[in-house]
């Protein structure tokens, strides 16, 4: 796990939360860790789009202008790392996944989410939609940098934030659970920080 790119400098902060807003082994930060499995991704607004691929009745795309034509959502979610921190009540926009997902016919069960960059993670269905997960071009009322996962991330933080994949292009829905690009380096297929699911065996 060596190469992991860590641009987090700040110390480490500890904020009193109220209870049952923290997982068990998290601490609290007031600034906005930056971890990344690589060189960031930086792809021009005119040639982005979101794909929803794979098992599907027929596949979509979305540009850029067409993703930010669509119902948007403003959401205050808690955010938890693998690697130890959480970050209360901030402050996304873009859009559902049950959005997107209602323009395509399809049965299958998991996706896997992938990225500019060659990331990709995998995640249940059921845990994408019912108002679960968001395709997020901005943060904190302002564009999504880079180094968050810009021009747009998903988010899904009921689970911890690698699911949330940076620099996201597309969904392909699949009939099997296949491990993405930390499940296979040995991280949890699933990542429930309630379970402390960080690695796997957890």
């Amino acid at each position: 796990m060596g190469f992991i790119a860590r641009g987090f400098r700040g110390r480490r902060h500890t904020t009193d939360a109220p209870a049952g807003r923290v997982p068990p082994g998290q601490y609290v930060v007031d600034d906005y860790p930056v971890l990344s499995a690589g060189p960031t991704p930086h792809t021009p607004l005119e040639v982005w789009d979101f794909s929803i691929l794979g098992e599907v009745g027929k596949p979509r795309r979305w540009s850029w202008q067409e993703l930010l034509a669509l119902p948007q959502e403003t959401v205050t979610r808690d955010i938890h790392c693998v690697t130890h921190w959480s970050k209360l009540d901030t402050h996304w926009t873009g859009v559902s996944l049950d959005t997107l997902l209602a323009q395509v016919e399809y049965t299958a069960p998991y996706v896997t989410a992938f990225s500019d960059g060659g990331y990709t993670t995998n995640l249940p269905v059921a845990d994408i939609t019912g108002g679960k997960a968001w395709v997020v071009h901005t943060y904190e009322g302002a564009p999504l940098p880079p180094e968050h996962g810009g021009p747009a991330r998903m988010i899904v933080p009921h689970l911890y934030f690698w699911k949330s994949a940076k620099w996201v292009r597309g969904l392909q829905l699949m009939s099997e659970n296949t491990p993405g690009f930390w499940e296979i380096r040995g991280y949890h297929n699933y990542g429930d920080p309630w379970k402390e699911q960080r690695y796997e065996g957890d």
